[in-house]
């Protein structure tokens, strides 16, 4: 990594420049910082805000050579409504309870995530972590973070979504679930919305987003969504020039 660049109570880092694993020939480069200390927590509420998400006990936001396509975006609670695609999700998962537990690795949790890696991401990075690498995952946060346990009514482990707890806002670190074609992403994110409302947040993090990649086009359509410019969070609007709501 690169001389740290300081700041009171805290130093911020430079990683090194890597392929990006997104957008083909492009390089990505991170900014990041440790969440230690006793002010942790708070640090976390102001990066967050700020466009910065957790990984471990890291915080970090992309700070790309030439290129700011990734797009900090989350979900308005309570101006959220679903649409009539996501009301079938929710029914299409109505049987399904929800456990909102400790952060702490089971085995039961384990086998899932292995097999959501070999069947969605066979090959890639995390399909060869190990139990301890997983628990790591899971266990090792120094902030307020939740994994919540979806099952079917037969009671088998149909899900987990580790989250993080916010002062306003709750944060979607990591998910996976048994890839049986239920739409269990969207139904988990749409969970998280319902239970922020419960609790009177809000807002629900969804991490970053590239406009035209496929793959995170389902951010979007959790209407009204906010995107962090430099100006600000503005709300997302596909039908406006420019994309964002004047």
């Amino acid at each position: 990594m690169n001389q740290p660049l300081a700041r009171p109570n805290r130093y911020f880092f430079g990683t090194r420049l890597l392929p990006c694993p997104y957008l083909e020939g492009r390089t990505e480069r991170k900014v990041v910082t440790e969440l230690t200390g006793p002010d942790a927590e708070e640090a976390y509420e102001r990066l967050s805000r700020a466009g910065f998400r957790r990984s471990y006990e890291l915080a970090y936001r992309p700070a790309c050579p030439s290129c700011d396509a990734c797009v900090p975006v989350r979900i308005v609670v309570r101006e959220f409504e679903a649409a009539r695609s996501q009301r079938r999700v929710l029914r299409k998962n109505s049987g399904l309870t929800a456990a909102d537990l400790e952060a702490v690795a089971t085995a039961e949790q384990y086998r899932l995530f292995s097999l959501y890696q070999r069947t969605r991401h066979g090959g890639g990075e995390m399909s060869a972590m190990s139990f301890e690498d997983y628990r790591a995952m899971i266990e090792r946060t120094p902030v307020t973070t939740r994994a919540v346990e979806f099952r079917n009514p037969g009671g088998a482990l149909a899900g987990v979504m580790l989250m993080d707890r916010l002062r306003d806002a709750l944060s979607a670190v990591y998910s996976f679930f048994d890839p049986c074609g239920r739409s269990m992403g969207t139904f988990m994110i749409l969970w998280m919305v319902r239970r922020a409302r419960e609790l009177g947040l809000s807002f629900v993090y969804l991490g970053y987003w590239i406009e035209g990649l496929e793959k995170m086009a389902y951010k979007a359509r959790f209407r009204p969504v906010e995107a962090m410019r430099e100006d600000g969070w503005r709300v997302l609007d596909p039908r406006s020039s420019g994309g964002f709501r004047s």
